[in-house]
């Protein structure tokens, strides 16, 4: 049986974009993404508050580049991408686990400011690269199936 791996946040950016170029001049962008449920109050008068999750943000390549350039803290984002898991040793030597989702589309859903800071041309979804040996995704210009 086949598996799947995607995500699919729409939030609001937490900080502004770290970006970071490695040895090999790939440009990686870092930045963290909250979403929140509203929260209601039951017919029984139990009140349920709003909760807020924040999501690591991993992008690579061009889409690294435009993120750096176009958002800034508050940013609203569509971000569709795979989940990853990674550990580290922190100061004490204790492991730790970090999970991110690595982006692949990247979707700037502020309106367009008509003085300020230079948007895009147009609010098309940036494909990104993927950092383990893949290309840029094809952005499909028609409603064709691909097959």
């Amino acid at each position: 049986m086949a598996s799947i791996n995607k995500a699919i946040i729409v939030g609001f950016l937490g900080q502004e974009p770290k970006i970071n170029t490695l040895q090999s001049g790939t440009k990686v962008t870092q930045f963290s993404v909250a979403t929140t449920e509203k929260g209601y109050t039951t017919q029984n008068g139990f009140t349920v508050p709003d909760r807020t999750e924040w999501h690591n943000i991993v992008l690579w390549g061009k889409i690294a580049e435009v993120a750096g350039t176009y958002l800034h803290k508050g940013s609203s984002v569509y971000i569709e991408g795979k989940i990853r898991t990674r550990s580290y040793d922190d100061s004490n030597g204790i492991k730790r686990y970090v999970t991110e989702i690595h982006g692949d589309v990247l979707q700037m859903l502020d309106r367009r400011q008509e003085s300020g800071a230079q948007q895009p041309q147009q609010q098309q979804p940036y494909y990104g690269q993927q950092p383990y040996g893949g290309g840029y995704m094809q952005q499909q210009d028609n409603d064709e199936p691909p097959f």
